[in-house]
């Protein structure tokens, strides 16, 4: 299974959504930055990813994008094909 990095605050109700969802679909470990902790991260996030909200998520080297993104995947049925991929 592919590694999951998603950043997050600690009040984000679409954050703990998304953990969610992953969590059902077989993540068992999340790697979560906590910008509202790391403001460094928040910098970092937005190099990245280019938008500003969380939550901002990657499985393996794929930006996925934020809860809506990873919700639409789940739906078309590709996130359990990205969570899987090698």
């Amino acid at each position: 299974m592919q590694n999951v990095k998603m950043y997050t605050t600690g009040i984000c109700p679409y954050c703990i959504r998304a953990k969610q969802l992953l969590k059902a679909r077989g993540v068992a470990q999340i790697e979560e930055i906590r910008i509202d902790l790391q403001p460094d991260a928040y910098a970092a996030m937005m190099r990245l990813t280019g938008r500003r909200t969380v939550p901002q998520i990657f499985i393996g080297d794929t930006h996925v994008g934020g809860c809506d993104d990873l919700m639409a995947l789940d739906r078309q049925g590709a996130l359990a094909a990205l969570l899987a991929s090698q």
